[in-house]
């Protein structure tokens, strides 16, 4: 079927935007499925989705794998999809910054919900205008990296009294592992997975992978 002029035009003028997509929780107990519905609106918004990174890591740490490797992985002009600004970041400021231009300097740029992207008005921009835009765009990414970091502090916080009540008043017994995880992990090993791809087919680190192996092999007791 030949394509109507304004079919071409289009095609040239906003070419299919190729996209990975980072899902991140805290921690081992969470579950990222509740994230993964960004895929599908990815894809029905006409992305092309060049690979999905889920990573079970606090926004915190500078150092997250699948982070690192998704940032590794960038090509100029691609888009990095997340579900809020919180799944890529919660670190301090100057952290996230320099994390976030570890990300530019790839050539890609961040597609998450409320952070308003100024890049197309830029691009058409010149002068003095151009620099205003450039200089807003920085201040609303800075801004949503602060309310990131602002309300990890306070959850932290929040959490932090709420044991030290539960403490004082006896009822703080710890967190209760995650028995499914622990029961993939070992039926993963069993059958000969590595922990590197333990870990990435579970999206958990390869320390917990190691830490609950070794814990079960010690004690030669099954997962309950």
């Amino acid at each position: 079927m030949v394509q109507s002029v304004f079919e071409i035009k289009k095609n040239i003028i906003n070419p299919r935007k190729i996209a990975r997509v980072y899902l991140r929780v805290s921690t081992e107990e969470q579950d990222l499925r509740r994230q993964e519905r960004i895929i599908e609106d990815a894809r029905a918004a006409g992305c092309y989705i060049a690979a999905v990174y889920r990573e079970k890591a606090s926004g915190a740490r500078p150092d997250r794998p699948e982070l690192m490797r998704m940032i590794s992985d960038l090509q100029p002009g691609e888009l990095v999809i997340a579900e809020k600004m919180d799944r890529i970041s919660r670190l301090p400021l100057a952290d996230a910054d320099q994390l976030v231009q570890s990300i530019r300097q790839r050539g890609a740029k961040l597609s998450v919900p409320g952070l308003v992207d100024l890049s197309e008005v830029v691009s058409e921009s010149e002068g003095i205008a151009r620099i205003v835009l450039e200089a807003m765009q920085d201040m609303l990414l800075r801004l949503s990296l602060q309310m990131a970091r602002e309300d990890y502090e306070d959850r932290r916080e929040r959490q932090k009294q709420g044991i030290e009540n539960a403490k004082a008043s006896g009822r703080y017994k710890g967190r209760k592992p995650n028995v499914k995880i622990h029961e993939q992990i070992i039926a993963l090993r069993r059958s000969g997975s590595s922990i590197l791809e333990t870990a990435r087919q579970l999206g958990c680190s390869p320390s917990h992978v190691k830490k609950i192996s070794a814990r079960y092999s010690k004690t030669n007791i099954e997962p309950l």
